[in-house]
């Protein structure tokens, strides 16, 4: 009878900056639907205004620091990177769609 091999991987733990920069890319788009929420209910009028710059400011840079966590969560040895990988390809696309909303403002 032929002797059985019996393989066993140890799971690996995911690298922390990718965990990170997924929520990050959770937070942002989080923002985003809250300024487009109060801009629909004030009509884009009054001082929401103000509000909304700074929840796009604030979701703007937060982008832009998941996608450098995102980054150096890859560059862990012995660490799973698929948070990283999502996190980071996320948060390239929302500070894609956050600089093209801000052209398109201007």
């Amino acid at each position: 009878m032929a002797k059985r091999y019996r393989y066993a991987f140890a799971r690996q733990k995911e690298a922390e900056e990718g965990c990170l920069a997924t929520v990050l890319a959770g937070v942002s788009v989080a923002l985003f639907a809250a300024a487009l929420v109060i801009s629909c209910v004030s009509g884009g009028k009054g001082a929401a205004g103000p509000v909304m710059g700074g929840m796009s400011i604030c979701g703007a840079l937060l982008s832009v620091y998941g996608f450098i966590q995102g980054l150096k969560g890859m560059s862990h040895e012995k660490r799973s990177h698929t948070y990283s990988k999502a996190g980071a390809v996320a948060n390239g696309m929302i500070m894609i769609g956050w600089l093209g909303l801000y052209l398109m403002g201007v």
